[in-house]
């Protein structure tokens, strides 16, 4: 049996597109209202966990494809270094896609698709993992291809012989779809008054 620590050091891994969409169903919300560090911060803090460090991950469109978009991310990004958060961000890559629609008829739209994102999440958890970077990994994300990342964390410990743990947080609500947290990990979800609190101040709109 590994000893776990009296001091819990935590580092948040947050992936905005999936916490945007978590929110928005669960939520209501129509764009990313949620500060990252507040929101961070209050996680850890009803679990007593010291947090280290926030990173957050996301895909940017190109102002050539969603000017809007990509403005609303480049301000809301910015502010986040300016906080000391690590941020991480890809271009979308858009492509066309034909959907049903109730009548029978197609229809074709351009659509965003956030590439590497999950693999740069998983690449990094695992690393600061090797590197005793902490004692719990808050992942802010519902994504079931990040679960061979808290696999291989419990491997690490095992090797390092010492206390790991992999947490997925997400909002909730009784509209969400997804009530699932990520398998191998200890579910976080975050109700509305947690989320509420830790809105953004500003409104990158």
């Amino acid at each position: 049996m590994l000893t776990e620590p009296a001091l819990k050091r935590a580092v948040v891994f947050i992936d905005g597109q999936n916490l945007y969409h978590a929110a928005r169903i669960g939520f209501g919300y129509t764009h990313p209202n949620f500060d990252v560090l507040a929101l961070s911060t209050a996680v850890c803090i009803q679990r007593g966990w010291q947090l280290e460090e926030t990173r957050f991950y996301t895909g940017v469109p190109e102002l050539r494809d969603n000017a809007f978009w990509h403005r609303y991310w480049s301000g809301k990004m910015r502010d986040m270094r300016h906080k000391k958060i690590v941020v991480f961000s890809r271009p979308l890559r858009y492509r066309n896609q034909t959907v049903k629609l109730p009548d029978g008829s197609s229809h074709t739209v351009r659509a965003g698709e956030e590439k590497g994102i999950d693999v740069r999440i998983a690449i990094d958890i695992i690393r600061l993992a090797h590197h005793g970077r902490y004692d719990v990994a808050i992942v802010f994300s519902q994504d079931q291809d990040l679960s061979e990342a808290a696999d291989e964390v419990r491997h690490i410990a095992q090797e390092q012989q010492r206390w790991i743990k992999v947490a997925s947080a997400y909002p909730q609500s009784p509209t969400s779809h997804n009530r699932r947290g990520i398998n191998g990990t200890d579910w976080i979800p975050i109700d509305r008054a947690t989320y509420d609190a830790a809105l953004d101040p500003k409104d990158y709109r």
